[in-house]
């Protein structure tokens, strides 16, 4: 999975509130017409919560 980038995710998780678990994560992101690379992502980060927007980048990116 490669082709994110930081603005591509930001992007997508516009107008989440944090802490968010990744399953809002990646309701706000499919609400926010993500591609389905960004969204496949997200629900690959497991069942965790997310405190703000820098622990979701470290998460997704560390994937790569």
């Amino acid at each position: 999975m490669t082709g994110i980038s930081p603005p591509d995710l930001q992007k997508a998780l516009s107008g989440v509130e944090y802490p968010a678990d990744s399953e809002r994560l990646r309701e706000v992101a499919e609400h926010n017409h993500a591609p389905k690379e960004v969204t496949e992502r997200i629900s690959h980060l497991g069942k965790r919560t997310f405190e703000n927007p820098a622990e979701v980048s470290k998460a997704v990116f560390q994937q790569e």
